[in-house]
């Protein structure tokens, strides 16, 4: 499903959460496809959102309907799906960038700056050893087809990107993976936090090099000084804001933690 809607009234279909973060009995599974960022009054920034691999992690595709350049965040697979929802929408990718280096969220990455020249920016270094491990990633889950990829660019805590004029913000969030990033646009008040957090849930952090308290202190110390009315795009599962999550998410909310 490919459709761009207008952000406070976002598409939703229904699909199954992956494996890849901790899910409470009785969530619901209901995912937005598209949004319309408003940025400023003359421009705004498109966002879809394109699940791929068995584990429908979502990658998206942001972009500028003006200048048609954008970025895609996280393509974890199904490289000829994402190129082809960039072509049907007019748009030259000037970008990957990649939040971790678990191959669902990377596996791609390689392939898509070989078929389009874009650089390759993130995660932090310290995911290295995941990007080098993405063959073996797939071997190991029955995903074949990704690609160990070396970044163009590693992220820092504070970094900034751009695309089309738009500055967004960058916040190391180790814990899930030792070298996460999440991405921020502070105007639009959104993000993308691969699996640091989800509605209802958080990252797993029992894979390798994972750290339960070092999530936690992410999640408390990064994200929520981003303001509750951030909302996010997660790597798996439904869209939701920093403030729901606080008020009611059984790991990280407020009357949980304290």
């Amino acid at each position: 499903m490919q459709v761009i809607a207008v952000f406070k009234n976002p598409f939703i279909i229904q699909m199954n959460y992956g494996s890849w973060f901790y899910c409470k009995a009785g969530l619901s599974c209901l995912l937005a496809t598209g949004y319309s960022l408003p940025m400023t009054q003359s421009t705004q920034l498109q966002i879809q959102i394109l699940p791929v691999t068995p584990l429908q992690q979502n990658t998206s595709l942001i972009f500028s309907p003006t200048s048609k350049e954008g970025v895609f965040v996280d393509p974890g697979g199904e490289t000829d799906k994402l190129l082809s929802a960039a072509k049907q929408n007019g748009i030259k990718i000037v970008a990957v960038w990649l939040t971790h280096g678990h191959l669902d969220h990377a596996g791609a990455a390689d392939e898509i700056r070989e078929r389009t020249g874009c650089p390759i920016i993130g995660p932090h270094k310290d995911d290295q050893w995941l990007l080098d491990d993405i063959e073996a990633q797939g071997a190991k889950y029955g995903m074949t087809g990704g690609r160990n990829v070396v970044p163009d660019r590693y992220l820092r805590d504070g970094d900034m990107l751009e695309l089309d004029g738009h500055k967004f913000g960058v916040v190391h969030c180790p814990g899930h993976t030792p070298g996460h990033v999440v991405i921020y646009q502070a105007q639009a008040q959104f993000c993308f936090v691969g699996d640091v957090l989800f509605k209802g849930s958080i990252g797993r952090t029992d894979f390798p090099k994972g750290n339960h308290q070092q999530l936690l202190d992410s999640i408390t110390q990064k994200l929520w000084p981003l303001g509750n009315a951030m909302q996010f795009i997660p790597g798996h599962g439904p869209t939701s804001t920093f403030g729901a999550e606080r008020a009611s998410n059984p790991f990280v909310g407020d009357a949980v933690l304290g």
